[in-house]
């Protein structure tokens, strides 16, 4: 399985997109993905999880802007050298698209700032 990662500011977010056959349905275009993202803490303060944001863009232009917290309830805390994981999933009405976002994130002095997801595609294929 083919994983995405990027780093910022000592937090290693790790993604593993797949495409679903079973609840995907070619004749009425709905597109099916699951991915696992891992979220790793290789600083040296813990963080806790807050908020996230994806994007997602079909390869026809449209786009869906996700923000919110219910899929991160009850906002983790990653000491450092531990990893989160958690599982997502979206639906796409085109064969291919893109994922990108963000997660913000709080030390325990309270300052906050944002993570970045790696962008990763979307593609629309037989497993």
């Amino acid at each position: 399985m083919i994983s995405y990662a990027s780093t910022t500011r000592g937090i290693t977010v790790t993604v593993r997109p797949i495409y679903l056959d079973e609840p995907s349905d070619l004749l009425e275009r709905e597109f099916a993905f699951g991915y696992a993202i891992y979220i790793e803490n290789t600083g040296t303060d813990e963080v806790q999880l807050l908020r996230r944001r994806w994007i997602i863009e079909e390869s026809d232009g449209s786009r869906q802007d996700l923000t919110g917290d219910s899929t991160l309830q009850p906002h983790p805390v990653i000491a450092p050298g531990e990893t989160h994981v958690h599982d997502g999933a979206c639906m796409i009405e085109s064969f291919n698209g893109t994922v990108e976002g963000n997660y913000l994130v709080q030390r325990a002095d309270g300052e906050q700032f944002r993570v970045s997801v790696p962008s990763f595609p979307l593609h629309a294929a037989a497993n």
